[in-house]
């Protein structure tokens, strides 16, 4: 539980003849890597009253009772002309059909893609569907034009933006989000939204870098002043500012040496959840990723994806005991189109059956590929467990993929080069050897650190530089809490925190622990420990630079010494 308040709406007007719905909740809403932060969120809902009525963008089921109830306390649902679905999926249709209900002469904008996945969803539901094409527009009166831009994506191929240009607001759904919950409208002091910003594009939109500079480059055409987000506060102050930044994080992924295509399909969501969770751990690790829903891509995109990879992994359901035909055409285009170095993975969701699975295990090995980790099996929805488990086993696939790829290149010559006299020099700082613990719900973890340093008197605050592919990092965001466990001499907490940990082990078996105040691990044989808070962090190259300042701590061992990290080089622990 985020907080005890209970689920609400805020009704603002935000521009002429425009009323935005902020359904909010406190709480995680679901099992989905990019809520992991816990701050909750809002879904962001639009209403354009002019000679036409619009809705733009409708929440999830978690939010259909209130939104319908205080759409329908401030504006006349016979008055509804038309509702614009930015994006299709089962939970938005529950709302979708609740409101045709009380609506049902409405007609639904959205576009081909989108019009299919609510057809399938809603099979015996009367529709009213629009189809609109990137350009098309739709005149409300008054001056508001609305013109629809197709921003589509691997797991969102029906995205779609609007742009009015009477308000210069532009509707971006997905794009430019954050899940935050607060009473904040607008993004006032934007800056304190950027951890949850970049959180969100790493976690969202990273593995579809390429689709997102596309739909940069169709929206740099229009002079927006305001992005209505589908979620979290709505941008105008940090407008700019987001936009470049956008830009930059979509660069940094596609300047990266090593690539992997993951190639799937999804019945109901899980299977994209997995696909993200694996994503999401395979750029922590400075690998880019293709992500390719199979069942909108061309056959020539898979192939293109396939051969400028080190490394693929594909996914899928089973339905009626078979992966669906979409996954079996791009497993046939895998198999003649990869090498056979190129390293492999299977991963797929299922009710009551795996053998979709199976098929992608079985082909793939016949074939003679070599895989990066055991085909992963979810029964039903994916736990946070399973969701932090499949990002680990990401992270691990990419720098399988780095190394293999770092061996085929010729060694470089070991002259005693600037560089390597720097690398040298550099290894020569020192550093306590500690253990960072953490837990938070059913997740704990911890890592060996020595880049920890005293960074300041009052309050008593200190610095830890973690490795952006470091499992831990997802879990050392703002206000989030650890334990530092100085370590004293003595090799056993350092080699048990020295082994590479398989993904989901647990970190903390055979160990004695007990749980601090702050509900993180304590580890007994430590030399002392000291609770923190992280208040803030930055992103240092290949590393976060976190800043926690300092509750409370203990020496538990008063004749111990501490333990301190010696190095050679700097271009490695």
């Amino acid at each position: 539980m985020i907080n005890n308040k209970p689920r609400d709406t805020q009704i603002i007007p935000i521009s002429a003849e425009t009323t935005v719905i902020r359904s909010r909740t406190w709480d995680r809403l679901k099992f989905e890597i990019e809520y992991a932060l816990q701050k909750g969120t809002t879904a962001n809902s639009f209403i354009i009253k002019a000679h036409k009525t619009a809705v733009i963008d409708l929440p999830g089921e978690s939010f259909t009772e209130i939104f319908l109830k205080a759409l329908t306390q401030r504006f006349s649902v016979s008055e509804i002309d038309y509702v614009i679905c930015g994006h299709i999926n089962p939970n938005r249709a529950v709302t979708l059909k609740a409101l045709l209900e009380i609506a049902p002469d409405v007609t639904i904008i959205c576009s081909n893609p989108g019009a299919i996945s609510l057809r399938k969803i809603l099979p015996d539901q009367a529709l009213n569907i629009q189809v609109v094409k990137g350009g098309d527009t739709l005149d409300l009166g008054q001056g508001h034009n609305l013109e629809f831009i197709l921003t589509p994506s691997p797991r969102w191929s029906d995205q779609m933006c609007t742009y009015d240009p009477k308000t210069q607001i532009l509707y971006t759904g997905k794009l430019f989000g954050a899940h935050v919950c607060g009473d904040q409208i607008f993004d006032e002091g934007w800056q304190v939204y950027r951890d949850d910003r970049r959180y969100y594009f790493d976690c969202l939109m990273a593995p579809h870098a390429n689709q997102v500079e596309t739909a940069l480059e169709k929206l740099a055409n229009k002079s927006a002043k305001l992005y209505a987000t589908g979620h979290g506060p709505l941008v105008r102050y940090g407008l700019t500012e987001l936009t470049g930044l956008y830009k930059t994080w979509v660069e940094q992924q596609q300047n990266q040496q090593n690539r992997v295509a993951l190639i799937y399909a999804s019945a109901y969501g899980n299977t994209a959840i997995v696909a993200q969770a694996i994503a999401r751990g395979i750029t922590k690790a400075g690998v880019a990723v293709d992500s390719i829903n199979c069942e909108f891509t061309d056959p020539e995109e898979i192939k293109t994806a396939v051969t400028q990879s080190a490394g693929f992994i594909m996914g899928s359901p089973t339905l009626g005991g078979h992966a669906p035909t979409q996954v079996q055409t791009a497993l046939g285009l895998v198999i003649s189109t990869a090498d056979k170095q190129q390293l492999a993975g299977v991963f797929g969701s299922y009710g009551w059956s795996g053998e979709a699975i199976d098929l992608l295990e079985g082909k793939l090995r016949d074939a003679g590929y070599r895989f990066g980790f055991d085909p992963i099996r979810v029964k039903f929805k994916p736990t946070d467990t399973i969701i932090k488990y499949c990002e680990e086993v990401g992270t691990d696939f990419a720098q399988l993929v780095k190394r293999r790829q770092k061996q085929k290149k010729p060694k470089a010559s070991v002259s005693e080069s600037q560089s390597a006299r720097t690398e040298q020099a550099v290894g020569r700082i020192v550093g306590s050897l500690s253990v960072v613990t953490t837990r938070k719900g059913e997740l704990s973890n911890a890592m060996l650190a020595s880049w920890v340093s005293q960074a300041s008197f009052s309050p008593p605050g200190l610095t830890i530089a973690v490795a952006k592919e470091r499992a831990i990092a997802d879990l050392m965001h703002r206000g989030d809490k650890f334990v530092l466990n100085i370590l004293q001499e003595g090799k056993q907490l350092r080699k048990h925190f020295m082994k590479n940990f398989a993904p989901g082990e647990d970190r903390f078996v055979g160990l004695e622990t007990e749980t601090a105040e702050n509900g993180c691990p304590i580890l007994k044989q430590a030399l002392a420990y000291l609770e923190c808070r992280v208040n803030d962090r930055m992103e240092c190259g290949d590393h976060w630079l976190v800043y926690a300042v300092v509750d409370s701590g203990k020496v538990l061992d008063n004749e111990g010494i501490t333990a301190v990290h010696h190095r050679k080089t700097g271009i490695y622990y």
